[in-house]
C-alpha cells in the first residue's frame, strides 16, 4: 500500500481498498513498513542506511491514516526474510560495500553492522512523525503491532538458536522504544528441535532454523503467528489432502498457544491460488470455510485463536499485484459473502464475551 500511496495521485486506490475492507467488517491489515534498495524494480523507503525517500514515508503516513478512517487496525512489518523489496540480501550487500565479511544472507541476524542497520531502521519508523494526522508512529492506536521480519528462517543453524538471540536482540530494542504496541515475529510456525515430535507437520518435514515455540517464548513477543499455504507446501496434491492439513497445522498452533505458550496466536497469512491449474473459487472458499470454523470455535471457548488474515486484498484497480492469492471482493461474491459472515459473527462474539 505504501507504494501505490507514495504518488498522491493513485492514493484514491488505497483508500478504496480499506474502505471496501471496512464495508466486509474487516478490522486488521498487515503491511510492510520496509522497501530497501536502488533496485530498478524497487521503489525504495531505505535507498541506503539511514537514507530514506519522503515521498515513500509520506506513502506509509498515508495509508496508517486511511486506516484509521476507515476503523482497521495495522500490523507494520519491518524487514523481508525475502529479497522482495530488498530484504536481508539487501542489508548484508550494503554491509560488504562498507567492507564487511560477510557471504551469507544469514549474516544478517549476526554480524554487528548489519544489526545496527537494522536497529536505525527500527528507530527511525517508530520515531516518525505522521505528516498527515501528526502522530508519531510508536503513539499512533491505528498500529495494533510491529513485527520484526516477513516469514524468517536460518537455514545455515538448523538448532534455531542464531534466530534466537536475534529475535531476543531485536525484540528487546524495540521495547525499549515503543512500550505500548504489541510485537510479533512474524514466522510462518515451522516446528524446531524444542518439538522433534512435531516436526513432520514442516512442508515435507524439513527443518528451516526456525523453532516455533522457542522463539515465540521469548520476553517481549506479545502473541504468535503461523502462516498456511498448502497448495504450495503440498504442492500437487489434492483439494481434500490440503484441506486435512490446513485443519492439522492450524489445530496444533492453536493448541501450542494455548497450553504452552499461553499467549494469543493470529494467522498471519493463509490462501490458496487461482492460477495453478486446478485452483478455483470453490476450492479457496473451502480452505476459507475450515480456517473461519476454527477461529470461532477457539472464540465460543475462550481460545487464543485471535484471527485470520487472507493473502491479500486487492482492489479492482490494483491488478498490477495479482499475484494469483489476490482477492477484490466485489469480483468474487461467494468469498466476500464468506468474509462479511465471519468478520460479523466474531464481532458479535467478541462483544458478547
Amino acid at each position: 500500500m505504501m507504494l501505490v500511496a507514495s504518488d498522491p495521485t493513485q492514493r484514491l486506490k488505497v483508500a478504496s481498498a480499506l474502505r471496501q475492507a471496512s464495508v466486509y467488517g474487516l478490522t486488521l491489515a498487515r503491511t510492510w513498513a520496509f522497501s530497501d534498495g536502488t533496485a530498478a524494480s524497487n521503489k525504495p523507503l531505505q535507498s541506503a542506511p539511514g537514507s530514506y525517500n519522503e515521498a515513500m514515508f509520506q506513502g506509509l503516513d498515508f495509508v496508517v491514516s486511511e486506516a484509521h478512517k476507515n476503523g482497521i487496525y495495522l500490523i507494520m512489518s519491518l524487514v523481508n526474510y525475502y529479497s522482495d523489496f530488498g530484504g536481508r540480501k539487501q542489508y548484508v550487500q550494503w554491509a560488504r560495500e562498507k567492507g564487511q565479511n560477510v557471504t551469507s544472507t544469514d549474516d544478517f541476524y549476526t554480524n554487528i553492522m548489519i544489526k545496527g542497520f537494522y536497529k536505525n531502521h527500527v528507530k527511525t519508523i517508530l520515531t516518525r512523525r505522521n505528516t498527515i494526522n501528526g502522530m508519531i508512529y510508536k503513539d499512533d492506536p491505528t498500529i495494533l503491532a510491529w513485527e520484526l521480519i516477513n516469514e524468517p528462517r536460518c537455514e545455515s543453524d538448523l538448532s534455531g538458536k542464531i534466530l534466537q538471540n536475534w529475535i531476543t536482540e531485536m525484540a528487546t530494542y524495540v521495547k525499549s522504544i515503543d512500550k505500548k504496541h504489541l510485537l510479533d515475529v512474524g514466522m510462518e510456525g515451522f516446528y524446531g528441535n524444542s518439538t522433534p515430535e512435531k516436526k513432520y507437520l514442516n512442508p515435507g518435514g524439513i527443518v528451516f532454523g526456525t523453532d516455533f515455540l522457542i522463539h515465540n517464548q521469548i520476553k517481549g513477543i506479545d502473541f504468535a503467528t503461523f502462516h498456511a499455504y498448502p497448495d504450495i507446501w503440498l504442492s500437487g496434491s489434492v483439494d481434500k489432502v490440503q484441506l486435512e492439513y490446513m485443519k492439522n497445522w492450524t489445530e496444533s498452533h492453536v493448541q501450542d498457544a494455548g497450553r504452552i505458550l499461553k499467549k494469543p496466536i493470529l494467522m498471519g497469512e493463509f490462501g490458496k491460488s487461482l492460477k495453478p491449474k486446478g485452483g478455483s473459487i470453490k476450492s479457496r472458499d473451502a480452505l476459507m470455510v475450515i480456517t473461519y470454523t476454527m477461529i470461532l470455535h477457539s472464540a465460543r471457548n475462550n481460545g487464543p485463536f485471535a484471527g485470520g488474515l487472507f493473502w491479500q486484498l486487492l482492489d479492482q484497480a490494483l491488478g498490477q499485484f495479482q499475484d494469483g492469492y489476490g482477492i477484490v471482493l466485489p469480483e468474487f461474491p461467494s468469498t466476500a459473502a464468506l468474509i462479511a459472515s465471519h468478520s460479523r459473527t466474531l464481532s458479535n462474539l467478541n462483544h458478547h464475551l
